[in-house]
């Protein structure tokens, strides 16, 4: 996208690709220029792995690495003062504000005097910005948490234009890219801004700006455009990207779904989901899947008496529904919900996929808004005992939606209280914190009848668990189902 902008038409030697992904950036480079030498580095050991896999890869052409900027040395890969252009591309916005000086200090180390730094990033204002905004997933001003628990810091020029020079990284030019970009499938228009930015590293070396060096005026900020799919409109720009980064950058909508692949209990589950790329746009949360189901999951495939001969009800299952799909191989019930359409539409996709007979025919998807009274009579209609299990996870982010929650989850529970303790009914919540305290969940459960029975936390003495959810984990290691250390599961059976 920097096109005409000549700062890949010179006579480089050496290229860094900051957060290469697949490869996208880097391939069409060294096809471009035949005597270029590439390094990229990727947080995600996978990420390289594809790199070095592509078929256009040469070991004397491209170094492929994985590496923390935050912390990582890149000395030990790339030497000093060695690179001529390094491209930042939707990268640094992944970063912890406090901790993007340091990624800048790596960088600066490698980058010859006079270098310069290709940057794109997310603008404050941008559409994704107000949807987090709306989601309480505000971590600190302008920086934000995605469904999937990565993260998104939007960049005013100021900030930038600082963050840069304190580093020793002048402006040699900054605007702002503005795009309307309208999906016609889904009846949306999204109004996209991106901040970008040429840097140079003046080391204290004297300079003099080249003839060809732009003004900063004359960087495109353009309003009201819609987006175009065909081929030509990529090919004026100097770098071929995947389709994740065409939309970011040129608003070019694709297939906006893409499949998951994961494997629970010797069973290998595909499930579509929403492209990360268009999480962050998307109002709904049910169109992705949470770290939280996971977990629950691989608990419910090694332990199935959890549910076993059971009726068990899935609060807010999303498109996924692993949970459903692997509980209804025990349970005698097995009923998926969710509030979203557009969710239950793709979870009715997923579940026909993956499931076959009988277990297709016993999974039932049943639409449920929380303290929607024709929506809970229709359950109530399909099962008259109530739910001896109900399973929610991280359906807790929202703090108008957790009295709706516990209300709901105690009118659809079963009243059978006479059971042992680990097999009468029971709503099993497994999440992480975010807007929502365990006090204030305490206090609405309480509200509607329902007691903690035991707790269980990563990384907390003995996991706070009073040995019923601790009997869940296998002494050998279950860190791979464990996608996060902040992951909390709450057990709660009726007063």
């Amino acid at each position: 996208f920097f096109k005409d902008r000549h700062y890949l038409d010179k006579e480089w030697d050496q290229y860094f690709s900051v957060g290469c992904g697949a490869g996208n950036a880097v391939f069409p480079l060294i096809a471009t220029y035949p005597d270029v030498f590439v390094y990229a580095c990727d947080f995600s050991q996978r990420a390289v792995n594809l790199v070095k896999a592509h078929k256009e890869f040469n070991e004397t052409r491209v170094s492929a690495f994985v590496c923390d900027l935050t912390s990582d040395d890149l000395g030990k890969h790339i030497s000093p003062a060695s690179v001529d252009v390094v491209t930042m591309i939707f990268v640094l916005s992944a970063v912890s504000p406090e901790k993007m000086p340091l990624v800048l200090q790596n960088i600066k180390k490698v980058l010859k005097p006079n270098g310069y730094v290709l940057f794109r990033d997310y603008a404050v204002g941008d559409l994704a910005q107000e949807r987090f905004s709306t989601k309480d997933q505000q971590i600190s001003e302008n920086f934000y948490v995605r469904g999937d628990g990565t993260r998104a810091f939007y960049f005013s020029n100021e900030f930038l234009t600082s963050l840069f020079k304190e580093q020793g990284l002048d402006a040699e030019e900054l605007g702002l890219c503005c795009k309307q970009v309208e999906n016609r499938a889904r009846e949306l228009v999204m109004n996209r801004r991106w901040v970008q930015a040429v840097f140079r590293y003046s080391d204290n070396v004297n300079y003099s700006p080249s003839s060809e060096a732009l003004s900063k005026s004359d960087l495109c900020c353009q309003e009201n455009i819609k987006p175009k799919a065909d081929a030509e409109h990529i090919k004026d720009f100097v770098v071929d990207m995947s389709e994740g980064m065409a939309v970011e950058m040129f608003g070019a909508l694709t297939n906006d779904t893409e499949v998951i692949e994961i494997e629970l209990g010797g069973c290998d589950i595909k499930i579509k989901v929403l492209s990360k790329e268009y999480q962050h746009t998307c109002k709904s949360t049910g169109l992705m899947l949470w770290e939280s189901a996971r977990l629950m999951a691989a608990i419910l495939a090694r332990n199935p008496s959890i549910v076993a001969g059971k009726r068990v009800l899935e609060l807010g299952a999303g498109c996924g529904g692993i949970c459903s799909m692997v509980a209804v191989r025990s349970a005698s019930i097995m009923v998926a919900t969710d509030g979203d359409r557009t969710a239950l539409e793709l979870l009715n996709q997923n579940i026909i996929s993956n499931l076959r007979p009988p277990f297709l025919t016993k999974l039932v998807i049943k639409k449920l808004e929380w303290g929607n009274r024709d929506d809970i009579d229709a359950i109530k209609a399909m099962n008259n005992k109530g739910f001896e299990v109900i399973i929610g996870t991280d359906v807790t982010y929202i703090p108008d939606a957790i009295l709706p929650l516990f209300s709901t989850a105690r009118e659809l529970i079963s009243s059978n209280k006479s059971a042992e303790k680990d097999q009468a009914p029971a709503l099993i919540l497994c999440h992480i914190f975010r807007r929502v305290d365990e006090p204030s969940l305490l206090s609405a459960a309480s509200r509607y009848g329902f007691r903690l029975v035991d707790k269980w936390a990563k990384g907390s003495p003995n996991n706070e668990s009073q040995s019923l959810i601790s009997s869940w984990f296998p002494e050998n290691n279950f860190e791979e189902h464990i996608p996060t250390s902040a992951l909390n599961i709450m057990y709660f059976q009726l007063d």
